[in-house]
């Protein structure tokens, strides 16, 4: 018996060998890259070669954050598997990203927001305050570039239109940082979470008001506000219900969120080259 134990401890996969590829454990990020993305692609009225190329990039240019976080926690020592693969994915995405750059100069804007977010990210890791507000609220900004990314990869500019989207999609996924933080006992007072979302829907109103977003876009915000609603008088649900549950949630309101503002921007026929 002894033997066959041994054997078994003997043939299971390493899961740190280096040539195991890493991926991000944040499965709500790949959530928010992907819903911001097709709202740009969406906004564009198009689909072409260098979106795909765009949406390729910035899916890899995600997962290069993942092992740079990861040593950076374990400074003291060098990993071979996260140089590696944060590697593979860095040449990747910066080998696209500088095409893309060749044929749309205008996606160089977009990069300097992501960089300054990747360092900014990144020294808060090194302080231990990458779970703070500001740091999430950075972070989902970030992703949310995706949105003028996808634009401006497919139509060679950048519209004040698509600006709005980006903070609509940023306001939106932000929701969850203040959601979420009201499962952790010493996070869990509504007052900030109540706070944000009036601001946030003064930006949204305020977006509409000077034509950056049309009525039925900024509308689709009010699926983070019943969001919110129905958190805030079940929040002892909230607070004890399995995670899973959570991420259902945030998935099918962001699925809803998709749909709606997805409908509101698109033409009757979606060109696709």
């Amino acid at each position: 018996m002894t033997q066959t134990v041994n054997t078994t401890s003997n043939t299971k996969p390493n899961t740190q060998a280096w040539y195991r590829p890493t991926f991000s454990p944040e499965h709500g990020v790949y959530v928010v890259l992907l819903v911001s993305f097709l709202i740009g692609a969406a906004a564009a009225q198009n689909w072409t070669l260098e979106t795909t190329l765009a949406l390729v990039c910035a899916f890899c240019g995600f997962q290069a954050e993942h092992p740079l976080v990861l040593q950076i926690k374990q400074r003291r020592s060098l990993k071979p598997r996260f140089l590696i693969w944060g590697g593979v994915y860095a040449v990747i995405s910066g080998a696209i990203a500088l095409y893309l750059y060749l044929n749309h100069p205008v996606v160089l804007w977009i990069y300097a927001g992501a960089i300054a977010a990747l360092i900014i990210d990144a020294f808060s890791v090194l302080y231990r305050e990458q779970k703070s507000v500001a740091n999430e609220l950075i972070t989902f900004a970030a992703v949310c570039l995706s949105t003028q990314f996808a634009y401006a990869a497919t139509t060679n500019t950048i519209s004040l239109n698509v600006m709005g989207l980006w903070a609509l999609n940023t306001l939106f996924f932000s929701s969850a940082i203040f959601t979420v933080k009201l499962r952790k006992p010493k996070t869990s007072s509504l007052i900030p979470a109540v706070v944000y979302h009036v601001i946030a829907t003064i930006i949204i109103f305020a977006l509409y008001w000077f034509n950056l977003l049309s009525p039925v876009t900024a509308l689709a915000f009010g699926i983070a506000l019943l969001k919110f609603g129905i958190i805030a008088l079940n929040q002892e649900w909230y607070c004890n219900v399995e995670i899973q549950s959570v991420a259902m949630l945030e998935t099918s309101t962001a699925l809803t969120f998709l749909i709606i503002v997805a409908l509101s921007v698109l033409p009757v026929r979606l060109t696709i080259i």
